[in-house]
């Protein structure tokens, strides 16, 4: 899988559940980059980083970045019991959504408000919700959450 296509999908599936459920996926920190937003603690993880293997608790990753894009690298059985059945909702929408544009559409499709608020930076999540009613009591959620948010 290309790597673009592996963050934007974490990226609209965060945003999605986020959205819908007022939590996001994984709790990653985002950071607006030229061609959208990149949740960095995974993105580390995609490289290979040796601090993210300690973190997780394994040997290696079943994967390996060959360039820009994800390679399996053994097929061992991953453990799922952390994700909700609305997380593999917001999950499968995210990568129906990402793997249905081209690179140039995932970048246009992910410069949105929440990115340009950004400006190259650190993104917040109360600038990836959508203007509804619930959003204040949202954000007051996700400041009080925030510190114990996973990844």
């Amino acid at each position: 899988m290309d790597l673009h296509a592996m963050l934007k999908s974490c990226y609209f599936g965060d945003k999605e559940l986020l959205n819908s459920e007022g939590q996001p996926i994984f709790g990653a920190t985002y950071r607006a980059m030229r061609f959208g937003p990149v949740p960095l603690e995974i993105y580390e993880m995609a490289k290979g980083e040796a601090l993210w293997l300690a973190e997780t608790g394994v040997e290696r990753f079943p994967w390996r970045l060959d360039g820009f894009r994800l390679q399996l690298a053994a097929n061992s059985e991953p453990d799922l019991s952390v994700f909700s059945p609305a997380d593999f909702a917001a999950l499968e929408i995210g990568f129906e959504r990402s793997r249905t544009m081209n690179f140039t559409e995932r970048t246009a499709a992910t410069h949105g408000a929440d990115w340009q608020a950004a400006a190259l930076g650190t993104m917040r999540y109360e600038d990836m919700l959508n203007d509804t009613p619930e959003k204040p009591a949202t954000i007051a959620y996700l400041e009080q959450a925030a510190p114990i948010m996973r990844l």
